[in-house]
């Protein structure tokens, strides 16, 4: 964690909240909130429905606004979900110091911008860390992924907030990150290039400072 401090010296300390620390929006609803959030919602994409020239009434729509509502709250629902906790209860010490590269991870998200997803078959995550005595569950690795995935996101946020939350919860000698995705919002409507894909990494302290271990992760990582 980072510290912030000022020029008073009895001043106390200041420390920068980290990822790890950033709660949820919605992860202290109650049942009661949950349900008054469906209802709103519901309402919501009742509205929308007869603003593009339906008729929610109609027997095809009845149950769309609620379906839809349910729907959206269950895309983003790595908003009900700390980070914190999800990792604290699978960290180990372990004098481990090769590459972990766990590929291959499907990540599904919404573009903040247009509300459409990216995601598909050429929607891909590879992580890979440098231990330093630590190590973090493999299944975690991937829960981290869907956390972040399952919130508004824009692929280069998204890419960093990964390699970050394992950067703060191990402390690894580095990490990298590569996500590889299909964004709709160019594929159905703006540019249309339906074979369009968009690459991000994230590359953290040696995975940054060194070319042969980037290197490395590189060649381990690669995407099917």
């Amino acid at each position: 964690m980072e510290e912030n401090v000022n020029d008073d010296p009895e001043s106390p300390i200041v420390r920068k909240s980290g990822i790890l620390d950033v709660n949820a929006l919605r992860e202290d609803d109650t049942l009661t909130i949950r349900e008054q959030r469906l209802l709103t919602m519901t309402s919501c994409y009742h509205e929308l429905l007869e603003q593009i020239g339906e008729d929610p009434k109609r027997q095809g729509l009845l149950k769309t606004p609620k379906r839809a509502a349910q729907a959206m709250l269950f895309f983003t629902k790595g908003y009900e979900q700390n980070i914190q906790d999800v990792v604290s209860d699978a960290i180990f010490d372990e004098e481990c110091d090769e590459m972990v590269v766990v590929k291959d991870i499907d990540i599904f998200s919404l573009c903040e911008h247009h509300l459409v997803p990216f995601f598909g078959k050429a929607s891909n995550v590879s992580v890979g860390y440098l231990p330093n005595k630590r190590v973090i569950g493999l299944s975690k690795i991937a829960r981290i992924v869907e956390i972040f995935g399952r919130r508004l996101q824009v692929q280069e946020r998204l890419t960093r907030q990964i390699a970050e939350a394992i950067a703060e919860a191990i402390n690894p000698r580095g990490v990298g990150v590569v996500v590889e995705c299909v964004h709709m919002c160019m594929v159905m409507r703006g540019a249309q290039k339906i074979n369009s894909k968009t690459t991000t990494s994230s590359m953290l302290g040696v995975f940054r400072e060194d070319s042969k271990t980037r290197e490395e992760f590189l060649t381990l990582g690669k995407l099917s």
